[in-house]
């Protein structure tokens, strides 16, 4: 996989900074042309054949302005951008075309001046969300963005986006957990506001394909403290304790008051010595977990997830196309967790990129070369600007298929990946290769984000976890426990002993003076490379 970890930085960055509406939606000028016809084979992203449909190109020049951050921390973006730009433009386009790059780590509002006055007929980026907004406020309406931003309230009128919206991985990815016959799962997402936004597509994704969702939890980015305690409540991990250390007293006070037959008191005492090997008893109440978060978080909430009992033969964990970003498809203790991810980027391309810029091109070099390739078949074609970019077939480019829409924002076709300790995912479900079944419910300027849910539902009863005598059931009736519970210690029983044993029970009446069975603290280890501080 050819995708760095500051790509996905910046994916946190140019991620939606709002949860509203956005305020510019498609207007007639610009769907001048456009006609959303039902969906057919899509175009492979190669220019600058006659025979594609062109009018006259000798007679005609055109311009191309890209915005980038060409300098200050975020310069190795731009680079790539910059560098993608140009391969398409040498291969594909024809020597009529002008195309002019700009610094975006300057003052915008001045740059879109010396812009504008180049008359140009396409502006590729920016990056950024903020960058995106000024753009759009300052361009004339008939002139056509191709921006690289996730964040759906700074397009639309002409702006689009050919960055990955993340919505649409959430969506994929619930469909999956659907798919793989999960009865319900909770998700675990970063205390962000694309955080909320992600945890608020997973909600209406469970309704649409049918999954009950029973718990949403949000932890401090890169904060350990945050990280384990989220854990800690995802795991029901006091309830399950106390569930534990109440069935452990029941069995003592068994063993310590009562009359058994020889097999009965093997047998508790059998259940006793298996309960001390462990702190909790029970599951945690769902099958899945969907992490919301980067890879690095990911496998600390997995690791102190293990340390409370929650490991993923208990619940399957699932991810989004930042696992991509990090090492955590070499982590073993991983294996068989699934995420989302783009199509492998186009291996021409990818050769070609590494002799020119000596590295592996990141996401942003292949939205930027998709970028410039559809704006060079938008200028050569002889359809209207509109009819073109917003093909309903859309096109193959270097990631994948995809297809930009009216509102802005784009389609991506995606696949599912599973790690399975190697350092090299495989892949489960393959990308759909067109749109002729719509791959999308979900619109990210609808999403509303979610709030943190509770698993106030759960219980555990510590009865389903021993078995007594029956003649004991009703006697040591245990309480049943909720997720939030805290244990509190059971009166210890004063029952007389008095009953007469069996016949065939050949064993000595116990002393009044017999002492309980000691409960004595479980051993704990360290979990992977995570130290944990009790």
């Amino acid at each position: 996989m050819y995708i760095n970890k500051f790509f996905y930085y910046l994916f946190g960055l140019v991620i939606l900074s709002g949860c509203g509406s956005s305020n510019f939606e498609p207007d007639a000028d610009w769907l001048d042309g456009y006609n959303a016809s039902i969906p057919s084979t899509p175009a492979p992203l190669k220019y600058g054949y006659l025979s594609d449909g062109y009018g006259d190109i000798a007679e005609t020049s055109y311009t191309m302005a890209v915005l980038a951050p060409l300098s200050g921390q975020n310069s190795s973006v731009g680079d790539a951008i910059r560098t993608s730009v140009e391969m398409a433009v040498l291969k594909n386009a024809p020597q009529n075309l002008s195309v002019s790059f700009y610094d975006t780590n300057s003052d915008l509002k001045e740059t879109m001046k010396t812009v504008l006055s180049t008359n140009p007929d396409v502006i590729i980026g920016p990056v950024f969300s903020d960058d995106t907004k000024i753009v759009r406020k300052y361009k004339p309406s008939d002139v056509p963005v191709l921006s690289f931003t996730s964040d759906v309230t700074a397009i639309g009128n002409g702006v689009m986006t050919v960055g990955l919206i993340p919505t649409n991985g959430v969506e994929e990815i619930v469909k999956q957990i659907k798919i793989d016959n999960n009865k319900n799962f909770i998700i675990i997402a970063p205390d962000t506001v694309s955080g909320e936004l992600l945890a608020g597509t997973a909600k209406n994704a469970a309704s649409i394909y049918d999954i009950p969702l029973t718990g949403i939890f949000y932890y401090a980015e890169k904060d350990s403290d945050s990280i384990k305690s989220v854990a800690k409540d995802a795991a029901m991990h006091s309830a399950r304790v106390a569930a534990h250390t109440q069935a452990r007293q029941v069995l003592s006070d068994i063993l310590t008051h009562e009359m058994l037959t020889p097999i009965e008191e093997s047998n508790l005492n059998a259940q006793l010595e298996k309960l001390s090997k462990t702190d909790t008893v029970g599951t945690a109440p769902y099958d899945a977990i969907l992490f919301l978060g980067n890879g690095d978080d990911t496998k600390a909430l997995a690791s102190f997830l293990r340390y409370y009992n929650v490991a993923s033969r208990d619940a399957k964990f699932y991810g989004t196309t930042m696992w991509e970003a990090s090492d955590i498809a070499s982590d073993f203790t991983m294996s068989g967790s699934k995420f989302v991810a783009l199509s492998p980027s186009n291996p021409d391309f990818v050769n070609t990129y590494i002799q020119i810029a000596g590295t592996a091109p990141n996401r942003f070099a292949t939205f930027g070369y998709d970028a410039a390739n559809i704006a060079i078949g938008m200028m050569y074609s002889d359809k209207s600007n509109a009819a073109y970019l917003l093909n309903p077939s859309g096109y193959i480019g270097i990631d994948g298929l995809i297809r930009l829409k009216p509102s802005g924002d784009n389609e991506r076709g995606l696949r599912i990946m599973e790690l399975n300790g190697t350092g090299i995912p495989h892949e489960v479900r393959p990308a759909p290769t067109d749109f002729t079944t719509p791959l999308y419910h979900i619109e990210q300027r609808h999403i509303k984000p979610a709030s943190a849910m509770e698993m106030s539902s759960a219980v555990i009863d510590p009865d389903d976890y021993i078995s007594i005598p029956d003649r004991f059931v009703e006697q040591y009736n245990s309480d049943i426990i909720g997720a939030d519970a805290e244990f509190t210690p059971r009166p210890v029983a004063t029952i007389p002993v008095i009953s007469v044993p069996p016949a065939v029970d050949t064993t000595t009446i116990k002393s009044k003076d017999w002492q309980p069975v000691t409960l004595d603290k479980v051993s704990r280890t360290y979990i992977d490379e995570y130290e944990i501080m009790e």
